[in-house]
């Protein structure tokens, strides 16, 4: 694939609340379908009952279609100990952007749910969701990680970025190799020469996330190169790392 010539840039996530949101229930006769179920207690030594859940609604019309248009029902993001009864913490704003609602702050699909381990002794829920596409194909895209804070009793979240989609932006947990455990991001820059922001996110000592590194890539749009923007630009990300 050709580097797309248009541009975007990453946003932040909005702020996650960590307090319990009571689940909404669906229309009667209406069910969901399930697209992931994660047990959470053994993996984290948690609490029992700590349980990841993602169900899918029915279809719904697509608002930016041709009248009968439908699109993918809007997945529900659950972190429960009471069966999902309620869910903690809040992911419904994981893709709302700060003021009035609009056609993308919703998941409509579920891209990742696993739980991943940066160091032997600190498991992670690691989630991306994506909103609706938009005329030209693009949407919202956020990637979280969460811990588990035994003394809370609670799933926080230690890393959280949105992008976009159709400009070749990408985050990715890197789970093997001299990155493991790092989170990478690459977004595209908005002025010449044309090029990726590329980040790199590594677990500190206190559970989070934090930068480590931020370049301008040597990938640039239009080059060419059908390998993804991370994997491009891999050798010249290794050689800035900080030893």
């Amino acid at each position: 694939m050709m580097r797309d010539k248009g541009f975007g840039r990453g946003l932040a996530i909005a702020p996650i609340l960590l307090v319990a949101t009571a689940a909404a229930p669906l229309p009667a006769g209406v069910t969901a379908t399930r697209l992931a179920s994660l047990d959470l207690s053994q993996p984290f030594a948690a609490k029992p009952g700590w349980r990841f859940v993602a169900t899918q609604g029915p279809a719904v019309a697509y608002p930016l279609g041709e009248a009968g248009d439908r699109a993918s029902g809007i997945v529900r993001l659950c972190i429960s100990r009471d069966g999902g009864r309620t869910c903690a913490p809040r992911l419904d704003t994981l893709l709302a952007l700060p003021g009035e609602p609009d056609l993308f702050d919703q998941p409509h699909f579920l891209e990742d749910a696993r739980i991943v381990r940066p160091r032997p002794d600190r498991p992670l829920l690691l989630i991306r969701a994506a909103s609706l596409h938009s005329g030209d194909g693009d949407q919202r895209v956020a990637t979280i990680a969460l811990g588990y804070d035994r003394a809370r009793d609670a799933f926080v979240p230690v890393y959280a970025k949105r992008t976009g989609h159709n400009n070749n932006q990408e985050v990715r947990y890197i789970a093997t190799g001299p990155l493991r455990g790092a989170i990478v991001a690459a977004e595209p820059t908005s002025d010449a020469p044309f090029a990726y922001w590329i980040t790199v996110d590594r677990l500190g000592p206190d559970g989070r996330y934090h930068p480590a590194l931020r370049y301008r890539s040597r990938t640039r749009y239009g080059d060419g190169n059908p390998k993804a923007v991370i994997d491009s630009d891999m050798a010249e990300t290794l050689r800035r790392l900080p030893k």
